[in-house]
């Protein structure tokens, strides 16, 4: 059987596990939320060139294309 001691020691070191589990959890979510932002800023870009080479692409005549296979 455990004494106190080894108790005590126990519950601390359960405490700093948790502790340094919560602030992993806060830093993952920090990142998530940048990866996010950046993501989202990014779509307009994406949208723009869609458009741009769907315009390009109406613009060409099709039997002028070549197969870049």
């Amino acid at each position: 059987m455990a004494n106190t001691q080894d108790i005590r020691r126990r519950i601390k070191s359960i405490r700093n596990t948790a502790q340094i589990t919560k602030a992993m959890q806060m830093v993952a979510a920090s990142k998530m939320r940048k990866a996010q932002q950046h993501a989202l800023a990014g779509r307009p870009y994406a949208a723009l060139m869609n458009k741009v080479l769907v315009s390009l692409q109406n613009r060409t005549d099709p039997r002028s294309r070549r197969s870049w296979c």
